[in-house]
């Protein structure tokens, strides 16, 4: 059986101890995910009920041990925490979302304000002299 370091692109050696954890981070994510699916096909495929519970049981536990090791990467990873916080727990359009970060992205790098609001992005004259 590969270790986890096996599995690195570069020699592990090379890599900076944080860069060593993150990646086990995302194996056990990855395997944890697999797992989820592993489950969901034989609850699927079983015909016996009490069997079909426990490994939707089983399945759902897994769910928990992702959920918890992307947690431990969210806190560690300002990128990755700015990307969660913008596509969770949000009922839009996934796309829709991504797409009105893409055009205030494009605003904030050509100067320009909030379209929406017709801002030119400025700030406001309001209590000036």
């Amino acid at each position: 059986m590969a270790s986890a370091s096996a599995t690195t692109h570069e020699d592990p050696e090379k890599l900076k101890p944080e860069t060593r954890e993150r990646h086990r981070a995302i194996v056990s994510i990855m395997e944890e995910l697999e797992a989820v699916d592993w489950y969901d096909q034989r609850v699927d495929a079983s015909d016996d009920e009490e069997l079909r519970a426990i490994l939707a049981h089983n399945r759902d536990e897994e769910k928990e041990h992702a959920a918890m090791v992307l947690e431990w990467l969210r806190r560690r990873d300002p990128q990755l925490d700015a990307h969660l916080r913008t596509f969770l727990f949000t009922d839009r359009p996934v796309l829709e979302v991504e797409e009105e970060q893409e055009e205030a992205s494009a605003g904030n790098r050509q100067g320009g304000g909030d379209p929406a609001s017709g801002s030119l992005g400025i700030g406001s004259l309001k209590g000036a002299p």
